[in-house]
């Protein structure tokens, strides 16, 4: 029976059943040597009679301090919660027992851990809002600004009818309206991605023909840039994967590679397949990152002291690692300043081969 499992009641049970017993003995002792006493009867019901009340203050007494400890107990618990509702968020009950009641105070633990961890995660929830719109709000001074400095450029000019300046300061209004616009659509999906509304939709996807759409996304900027982007890998490679997301992800890694390089250089997107593991890797002879910032890359609105990109916004890079990441990959880096950088991606495949048969 579960009720025995408690020590305490196990105990109580055998004291009960102990003065019982040892009663019946003396009782029916008492009623066998009453047969060759005088008056026997008489001293027997006596025996009987003190051999009971004497049980029956015994069993009295263990039900007494059996339930004098479990009102302790009760009351400790009751304190330790209130305790806790108070601030003290590292008071427990304690139930270092089996049972029933031992069994409510661990859920009760259980409880006040689940609620630690969430306040937690609403600390850092609350902390990292907080620095989110900080950088937003610094992040979108300086197009703001600028956009301002243009237009009052723009309407300066349109009285001249200066045709030539008009033109200029319109094209550089624009790019940082599109500064703006990247910035706000990285944020948005970094946004999605920390609640966990993002729902990858993986279907089998040809790996040359995602490849080549991302190629096809920067040809034009590569082009007018004299860089070129090479593709590299087996056209019959499949992967499991949300199409539009790892292309957002691959595409974040090319211009960031195109960001940083020279008129010349060369961005290659290589991939390969096993029965295991799908290899994604986008390397470039570019500039290379400095050492010192290898490690922080991935970090939201991280700007290297060292990066001549005055451009940048510092999200593609860690909305690619999310998007990587809720595929079940990892991604790594290496890098030399002057020699390039190199982002390798792995994936692991389950439920079919990266290789169509």
């Amino acid at each position: 029976m579960k009720i025995f499992v408690n020590q305490k009641v196990r105990r109580l049970f055998i004291q009960q059943t102990s003065c019982i017993l040892v009663s019946l003995v003396c009782s029916v002792s008492l009623l066998f040597l009453s047969r060759w006493q005088p008056k026997g009867f008489w001293w027997a019901k006596g025996g009987i009679l003190a051999c009971s009340v004497g049980a029956g203050l015994a069993v009295l007494f263990f039900y007494w301090r059996y339930f004098t400890e479990q009102n302790r107990m009760m009351e400790d618990a009751v304190t330790q919660v209130r305790e806790y509702i108070a601030g003290d968020r590292d008071r427990r009950i304690e139930c270092d027992d089996e049972g029933e009641l031992y069994r409510l105070f661990h859920e009760v633990n259980s409880l006040a851990a689940i609620l630690n961890a969430q306040a937690e995660h609403a600390g850092r929830t609350r902390a990292f809002l907080k620095q989110t719109i900080s950088d937003i709000s610094h992040q979108l001074k300086t197009p703001l600004a600028a956009l301002e400095i243009y237009n009052g450029i723009i309407q300066t000019e349109a009285k001249e009818q200066d045709l030539a300046t008009i033109q200029k300061f319109s094209g550089l209004s624009d790019q940082e309206l599109d500064r703006i616009q990247t910035l706000v659509q990285n944020l948005l999906k970094i946004a999605k991605f920390d609640a966990g509304t993002i729902v990858m939709e993986r279907h089998p996807e040809n790996m040359a023909a995602m490849m080549e759409e991302v190629k096809r996304q920067f040809a034009f900027r590569a082009g007018r840039e004299g860089k070129e982007i090479l593709l590299s890998g087996s056209d019959r490679a499949v992967f499991s994967c949300d199409r539009s997301w790892i292309g957002e992800a691959v595409g974040n890694l090319v211009k960031n590679a195109l960001d940083h390089m020279k008129r010349g250089d060369t961005v290659r997107i290589e991939w390969q397949g096993s029965a295991s593991m799908v290899r994604l890797v986008v390397a470039d002879n570019g500039s290379g990152i400095h050492p010192e910032d290898l490690h922080h890359i991935f970090k939201r609105f991280y700007r290297s002291r060292y990066s001549k990109d005055t451009q940048g916004i510092g999200l593609g890079l860690p909305l690619a690692k999310s998007v990587i990441e809720a595929h079940r990959g990892t991604i790594e880096v290496d890098s030399r300043p002057g020699q390039g950088t190199r982002f390798v991606m792995n994936f692991l495949v389950s439920g079919q081969s990266a290789i169509e048969a």
